[in-house]
């Protein structure tokens, strides 16, 4: 009986171990059959087990199609077998993924964001008017926030407005405008509201805000 004992070392490797080694071994049984009719009927009653062993996502679509691809991966592209979708390739399978394209724009203000930009020129291809205005002062405001979370706790108007000129290529002037941004302190409230509040203890749900 020791002699039958199988050990992990001495087993072959699993292309897919979420399977586990059963249904390999079910897979190695399907391609070592002789006749084609005998490897399709096999490979259908494996796909049904696959399908059973991840049943949170039949819903996902192409899910058949996915099942049929880890079938002949877990075959090593040895199984010849009939899918009712197209078999992939070894080599598709090795091919690397293209690189991603990370945007490569390096602003003079990093506090601000990237999206700031895109933000502000957004605000240059509105007419003039009521609702351009409201935009720009919301996009003032976002900044002057930014700022004050990066840098310090208080900052003037001006620096806000002076750098908003510069990000909008001299487009936005709000440098000779009447009309102030929203007051540090309330832009900060928020944070110090979850940076500084008291602590509940552990377990206790007096008092805890539910959303």
């Amino acid at each position: 009986m020791i002699d039958d004992l199988e050990y992990n070392t001495e087993r072959e490797h699993l292309i897919i171990p979420e399977y586990g080694r059963h249904l390999q071994k079910m897979v190695n049984h399907a391609k070592a059959l002789p006749t084609k009719e005998e490897r399709n009927k096999v490979s259908k009653a494996i796909i049904n087990v696959m399908g059973n062993l991840q049943p949170h996502l039949r819903d996902v679509p192409d899910f058949q199609h996915k099942l049929w691809d880890q079938l002949f991966i877990m075959s090593n592209f040895e199984l010849d077998a009939d899918s009712p979708y197209p078999k992939p390739s070894k080599e598709e399978l090795s091919e690397n993924p293209e690189p991603l394209r990370y945007p490569q724009n390096h602003p003079k203000y990093r506090f601000y964001g990237n999206n700031i930009k895109t933000m502000i020129d957004v605000a240059n291809t509105w007419d003039e008017g009521e609702m351009k205005e409201a935009l720009v002062y919301t996009i003032a405001n976002h900044m002057k926030k930014c700022f004050l979370n990066w840098n310090k706790d208080t900052v003037e108007d001006a620096v806000i407005f002076e750098h908003l000129y510069e990000l909008s290529d001299g487009k936005i002037n709000l440098k000779s405008s009447d009309e102030d941004l929203s007051d540090s302190s309330s832009l900060m409230r928020h944070k110090k509201k979850y940076s500084g509040g008291k602590k509940h203890k552990k377990g206790s749900n007096r008092n805890r805000k539910r959303y």
